[in-house]
């Protein structure tokens, strides 16, 4: 526990590119701080702040508070009132903070038994247990976290492999995104089906290569990797992001079971990394 303890006045002054989110990081820090106290160890970025193709004015703000141990009741509580009260204090951003308070014990690999962690998503402070994406935002911190306060993560999160993440994504497909095509209720609003596009985007590339990349790097590869059935869908999420009002909900539902359908059919290594003829059929097929 030393290391982390004589880290702990370690913090960027500036960790993101954008004034005002670093100053709704700021507050939040030092409300999280009056909180924990000493249970605190850490606050790191990841997600679109991370990868580089974070929109100020849409993407979520996805953060990890790393504690020294599960956080008793009291804590938890006090958590809860303090992300209302940032919610409602009008600091612009805060209704986007997205992120887990995790204990220092959880945090090297991913472990589905473990219990749940205090979570904070849309607006709403609530336990949730681990499900597969959470292997794949262990890579972002390790790779490209962002350090707010505390120590870097890097020798403290374990490599994560490429056929790691690939299991992760055709988890976090079935977990997720297969029930939203009978409960499609998020996906009437535009904004959530460019999400989804994207997000369907990187998912087929990760599948693919086995490594993460951002949603528009994901997004421009898919224009020349995938059958020009999906152009349409897919430019109307890259060009006109969050205002995709062409980008109809069949559509993007379709998109979304062409990732399921072939994420079960060929979730494996390329052929460069089996030194095989073979490789994963992603591309240049029809929806089933």
């Amino acid at each position: 526990m030393r290391p982390w303890r004589e880290n702990l006045s370690e913090r960027l002054s500036d960790p993101t590119p954008y004034p005002e989110v670093n100053a709704l990081l700021e507050e939040l820090l030092s409300r999280v701080r009056q909180v924990l106290r000493d249970r605190f160890l850490g606050m790191y970025l990841y997600g679109s702040l991370a990868r580089g193709d974070f929109d100020p004015d849409r993407s979520d703000i996805d953060f990890i508070v790393v504690t020294d141990d599960d956080l008793p009741d009291e804590a938890m509580s006090s958590l809860g009132a303090m992300h209302s009260a940032l919610v409602k204090s009008g600091i612009k951003g805060a209704e986007r903070l997205e992120g887990a308070y995790m204990p220092l014990s959880a945090l090297r690999r991913y472990d589905p038994d473990h219990g749940a962690v205090p979570t904070i998503n849309e607006g709403r402070f609530y336990l949730a247990r681990q499900r597969s994406d959470w292997v794949i935002q262990r890579h972002d911190l390790r790779e490209q976290g962002v350090v707010v306060a505390g120590p870097p993560l890097k020798t403290r999160i374990d490599p994560v492999k490429p056929r790691d993440l690939r299991r992760a994504v055709v988890g976090f497909l079935q977990e997720w995104w297969e029930p939203l095509l009978d409960d499609p209720a998020r996906l009437e609003s535009a904004r959530y089906r460019s999400y989804a596009v994207l997000t369907m985007c990187r998912a087929l590339y990760t599948l693919e290569h086995g490594r993460l990349v951002s949603k528009m790097e994901a997004a421009t590869w898919a224009l020349d990797a995938l059958d020009e059935m999906w152009r349409g869908p897919i430019e109307a999420a890259l060009f006109r992001r969050y205002q995709a009002r062409s980008l109809r909900l069949d559509r993007t539902k379709d998109f979304i079971r062409f990732t399921i359908e072939r994420s079960r059919q060929g979730a494996g290594p390329t052929r460069a990394e089996t030194g095989s003829g073979e490789r994963p059929r992603y591309d240049r097929e029809e929806p089933v």
